[in-house]
């Protein structure tokens, strides 16, 4: 999630280790010409630098399609209490497969099925974690009287099942001696008068004291000066011995209380203060004062009501050094007491919270220590025996390390075999190291990351071969990559390094790729093109740091910002035409970020600065600009739009829909009039609704804005109208994009021509998207539709290699197999994308393809896991129907 190991502390003072006035003079012609002989491997080198792959701290089954079909298993026939630790399993595999989607509704689910309470502060807690900074959907809602506020705080006490016994209560009044009616207590100086049976029926010790063989059975005066209550108390108790309940009792006494009933056994006078205390906590000093009495008097609902105050403030709590030492030092017996039976899942919680904030702190380590403590079963702890052995490797101590690693191993995390070959390296056997993974490879179905961590122990040819194959068996490991970019810009191969390094950057948009290009247009003093990765990095994350963490992306940029020609307001928008109409999203970014420098209008070109990392496939980024859109609005109706934006973006259609009304009635503007279109016709499929976005979108382009959003409009207008089969209609729309520059109009265009029986037409036109477009997997995707076979294997194939993470090629290339009695291969490659992407599709076709050979197992195995990724899949629960019936 957003855990992330460096390889190297963030230290400040490390900055003199990297100097970029050094290499970045603020006077141009300083620096020499990388194509000059004084240019050197060795100085490329002293900058462009590829950190080692960092030891993941996740669950990485050998087989996940296998576990998550053993916990699909599992879920139909466990108790209810067992629900939630199988769905937190799930999302420790799915946070592996770097799903993050996945990974939240694998924790709602847990939070949904959870059989305590205790479970569902966990998850609760975890859930609004993970939503940290939405707080403005929350409120936006509010105005749209709608509550969102569904992780918030629960009643405690009333979700808490009592534990006393109060058959056994009755029995001590109905054997009680009931001679003497009163005892009078004696308590310093003052007396308190009760009811004797009343208090004997409070506990067995009070039953024997007042009815048994004790010499206080025949007293009318007991003296309990020594124990530690005040006359105001034993009134108090006294009253309660009476009604049964406590009344309006102030926080100081009701701990006095408490105290008492726990001496004596008073299980229901302990259960009263106990439930009424936990109704007080309020803050988070309450919180830490009282745990200490939960614990030392094991009070259940205080503990409880403690714990969800802790929970409902992460992460900040942890910077709180009493709130640590209470999770960090718990015993067995007091875990009990504080979080029930969800030990594991707290310090689960506990754990990530932590490494996200310091990985190698102490309290992260204290709170892995904790999570092996609580690990019930193997698969819980070789995840916490994993994840303490990478801090330990991070904390460079390495023996710990070693020996966690090795027990995970040993529970059969396979995995953790990467962390004893790098513990195993620095600490000088680099060949055992080799042999190490070598013998994983060869024992187990190969993956990347066994080919990617063998390759640092060997040299030359033997390690570029074990980058190719780790790329071949997982493309979206980034280290290949950036390993072969930066060996052939050391080698002056310039042209061949960026084209490298592109080839990721062309489908998934990592900081340290985007970071290492700009390391390369450094190197040859290409400072247009460095200015724009920078700004790009900055967009995506502000705070980003350098150079192994050493410096600031913002510096960077100032010092690079020196050798770029200064861009009006007019060439800016010259710039971003250019490159949104070359469908360039990371040089529109760019150009977008220069704009909000330059003071533009912020809040559209925030509004298009979201929309371009929506496409870039960055949620959160997005959300992120889109707010700043919300913040920066000049006017009313303008952030009515926002807001509409965000809600339909975060599955608020219908308040999204309102708010885009709601700016109408003030302004007829054309954003307004587009959300509501766009919102409209996403909400329903029916075609009655037609009518009404076609009029939309028209009144949209009747309003003022530029040409990129008309482009849009009138693409999408153009697509309705296609639906709707006005194909003349439709190709009028595409052209007049067309002419407004609106590249992926030529995409619809196609649609037309094929509508037409023109394939010919069609495919002729998705060539001219391919031809302008610089990010153009997509269009040769289309483009397949529109050819004959041999052509149509040529453009999927141009697709895996441009963006290996798009499902449709590989299914198209395993039917194809199909048809032609190739049924090993058509399995064979499916497999080969479901190693590294857990695609919904691509297990239900791999499991009718199992059906139909008959391997019912591997059927059975393949519904469940796609299950696990789509609960609700209408087709694939009928295909796990008919296949499970097949089970022998």
């Amino acid at each position: 999630m957003r855990t992330f190991f460096p390889s190297d502390p963030c230290k400040e003072s490390q900055l003199h280790a990297i100097n970029p006035q050094s290499w970045l003079q603020v006077e141009r012609g300083k620096l020499s010409k990388f194509s000059s002989p004084h240019t050197t491997s060795s100085s490329i080198e002293s900058f462009i630098k590829v950190p080692e792959p960092p030891i993941l701290p996740f669950f990485k089954p050998i087989d996940y399609v296998e576990v998550l079909a053993q916990i699909h298993e599992e879920l139909e026939s466990c108790s209810p209490l067992e629900r939630s630790n199988l769905y937190l399993l799930q999302f420790q595999i799915f946070r592996g497969l770097g799903e993050t989607k996945l990974m939240r509704r694998s924790l709602r689910s847990a939070w949904q099925k959870a059989g305590t309470v205790h479970e569902r502060l966990v998850f609760g807690a975890w859930l609004k974690y993970e939503k940290q900074g939405e707080e403005l959907i929350a409120d936006l809602l509010a105005t749209c009287n709608k509550c969102a506020q569904e992780f918030g705080p629960i009643d405690v006490v009333s979700q808490l099942p009592s534990e006393v016994n109060v058959s056994s209560q009755e029995t001590f009044v109905m054997n009680g001696d009931k001679s003497l009616k009163t005892v009078t207590f004696k308590i310093g100086d003052e007396k308190v008068v009760c009811d004797r049976q009343k208090i004997a029926s409070l506990s067995a010790p009070f039953h024997a004291m007042l009815n048994g063989y004790f010499t206080e059975s025949l007293s009318e005066d007991i003296d309990l000066s020594e124990n530690n209550i005040s006359p105001l108390g034993m009134r108090t108790i006294a009253e309660f011995s009476m009604t049964g309940s406590l009344s309006e009792v102030p926080p100081d006494l009701l701990l006095e209380i408490l105290v008492f009933a726990n001496k004596f056994c008073c299980e229901k006078l302990k259960d009263a203060s106990d439930r009424k205390l936990a109704s007080l906590v309020s803050t988070k000093d309450d919180a830490v004062e009282l745990m200490e009495y939960a614990i030392e008097e094991n009070s259940p609902a205080l503990a409880a009501s403690c714990l969800q105050v802790f929970l409902h403030e992460l992460p900040d709590c942890l910077n709180d050094e009493r709130v640590v030492e209470i999770f960090s030092h718990a015993n067995k017996q007091q875990r009990s007491i504080i979080i029930g039976q969800a030990s594991f899942s707290l310090y689960c919680l506990l754990s990530e919270v932590a490494m996200n904030l310091d990985s190698r702190s102490d309290k992260t380590v204290c709170f892995l220590g904790q999570l092996i403590e609580s690990a019930e079963t193997d698969r819980q702890r070789l995840l916490a025996f994993h994840q303490l052995g990478c801090v330990k490797l991070l904390r460079k101590e390495f023996d710990e390390a070693e020996n966690l690693f090795e027990a995970a191993v040993n529970l059969g995390h396979v995995y953790s075999i990467s962390g004893l070959a790098r513990v195993g390296y620095i600490k000088g056997h680099k060949l055992w190291s080799y042999e190490k993974l070598s013998s994983v490879i060869s024992s187990f179905n190969p993956l990347g990351w066994m080919y990617q961590e063998r390759s640092l122990y060997c040299e030359g040819d033997k390690r570029w071969e074990d980058l190719d194959k780790a790329t071949e068996l997982d493309p979206t490991l980034t280290y290949p990559y950036m390993y072969r970019s930066a060996s052939l810009m050391m080698k002056q191969n310039v042209q061949a390094a960026l084209a490298e390094i592109n080839r990721v950057l062309g489908f998934k948009l990592a900081l340290e790729c985007l970071e290492l290009r700009f390391c390369l247009y450094l190197a040859i003093e290409d400072y247009k093109a460095a200015i724009c990765d920078v700004q790009a990095i900055q967009t995506l994350s502000p705070d980003y740091r350098m150079f192994e963490r050493r410096v600031a992306a913002s510096h960077l940029r100032t010092l690079v910002r020196e050798h770029v020609d200064n861009w009006t307001t007019a060439d800016c928008w010259m710039q971003l035409y250019d490159r949104w109409s070359s469908v360039d999203d990371i040089g529109s970014l760019s150009v977008i970020y220069q704009m909000l420098e330059s003071g533009g209008e912020k809040g559209v070109l925030y509004f298009r600065q979201s929309l371009l990392l929506l496409r870039l496939n960055c949620p959160d980024a997005a959300m992120r600009s889109l707010e700043l859109a919300w913040k920066h609005a000049s006017s009313e109706h303008e952030r009515l739009v926002y807001e509409g934006w965000i809600l339909y973006d975060t599955g608020h259609c219908e308040e999204g829909l309102r708010k885009a009304e709601e700016s109408i009635k003030i302004k007829r503007s054309f954003e307004a009039f587009f959300l509501k279109a766009y919102a409209l016709a996403d909400s329903s499929l029916d075609l009655s609704n037609s009518s009404t976005v076609i009029s939309l979108l028209e009144n949209a382009l009747k309003c003022p804005s530029d040409n990129l959003r008309k482009g849009q409009a009138l693409n999408n207008l153009g697509s309705v109208y296609v639906d709707c089969g006005k194909l003349d209609l439709a190709a009028d729309c595409y052209i007049n994009a067309l002419k407004i520059r609106h590249t992926r109009a030529h995409q619809g265009l196609a649609r037309v021509y094929f509508l037409r029986n023109d394939k010919a037409a069609a495919y002729e036109e998705m060539t001219k998207l391919i031809e302008k477009a610089k990010n153009n997997a997509s269009a040769y995707e289309k483009r397949s539709e529109y050819c004959d076979r041999d052509l149509i294997k040529a453009d999927l194939e141009m697709v895996t290699r441009l963006d290996p993470l798009r499902v449709y090629p590989y299914r198209y290339r395993a039917a194809v197999l199909m048809d032609s009695y190739k049924e090993k291969e058509a399995i064979a490659e499916l497999s080969r994308a479901i190693a590294f992407k857990a695609d919904l599709h691509l297990l239900h076709l791999r499991a009718a393809f199992h059906e139909h050979v008959s391997d019912v197992m591997g059927a059975l195995r393949d519904c469940r896991a796609a299950l696990s990724v789509d609960p609700n899949h209408q087709e694939m629960l009928e295909l796990h129907i008919r296949v499970n019936s097949h089970e022998p």
